[in-house]
């Protein structure tokens, strides 16, 4: 929040803001940047100023990498040429093909202009679960000490984030120039949901469904269509939310 808040409110800013989300499936990284954008944007994510992109979807083929390159760099350019406050998403950055995203380097570096184009207005946001192993291991870590997860800080797993994110062969950021030159500013980490976040999904998608919210019917569904870790002690949720609305469907 404050990152963003400060980066809105900067009339001058250095550079573009790049944010780079990590976590297991089904933790939020989606939700938050749907939320970003909601209060960004008037449309929200049917903004013709907000672009999204499906690594699977969008950049399948290894072997056209390059015409991948010169077709995002066209579309940045373009884009932001239109609307200087343009937002780049970009979900599945672990399956995306290593040194892709690296093409996108000189929009982010400090300067005024690129070729007429100012970029320091724009947004990019990474969405991947490259690191989420080192999430995970923190956070049982914590559990184990008798620690609560809120008691997790940014500096408890940033750096490890980062060094994870770049040093992991099967994602988008393997040795990726724009971890090596710091150009994203912030690794924000996606922590294992607990048993009353999955409470509170449950109650979401019973409102969303038209459904007056129960917080004890959440609470048993809560027990019965999700799986937990570790297998005992059964504190963190396997699949985070990501089953709730299919399996509330079922269990309904």
């Amino acid at each position: 929040m404050n990152a963003l808040t400060g980066f809105m409110n900067n009339d001058n800013p250095n550079k573009p803001l790049v944010l780079s989300f990590h976590g297991t499936t089904g933790t939020g990284k989606n939700l938050a940047s749907q939320l970003i954008v909601k209060n960004i944007y008037k449309k929200g994510m049917d903004s013709r100023f907000v672009h999204y992109f499906n690594s699977v979807v969008h950049f399948p083929y290894r072997r056209q990498v390059e015409t991948y390159k010169t077709q995002l760099q066209h579309w940045i350019r373009g884009n932001v040429t239109n609307c200087a406050h343009s937002m780049f998403i970009f979900a599945d950055m672990d399956k995306m093909h290593p040194g892709l995203i690296d093409c996108i380097k000189p929009f982010m570096v400090h300067r005024q202009k690129l070729d007429g184009v100012s970029y320091r207005k724009a947004i990019f946001i990474f969405l991947s679960n490259a690191g989420g192993e080192i999430l995970t291991q923190t956070t049982l870590d914590f559990w184990k000490a008798g620690k609560d997860r809120q008691e997790i800080k940014l500096k408890d797993v940033e750096t490890a984030l980062s060094s994870s994110v770049f040093n992991n062969h099967n994602s988008g950021l393997w040795h990726s120039s724009l971890i090596e030159s710091s150009l994203v500013d912030f690794f924000i980490p996606f922590l294992p949901l607990e048993h009353w976040h999955v409470v509170q999904c449950i109650m979401d998608e019973m409102e969303a469904r038209g459904l007056q919210p129960d917080p004890y019917k959440a609470f048993e569904m809560a027990d019965e269509i999700v799986h937990y870790f570790p297998q005992d002690e059964g504190v963190f949720s396997v699949p985070g939310c990501k089953t709730i609305a299919s399996r509330l469907r079922n269990f309904m």
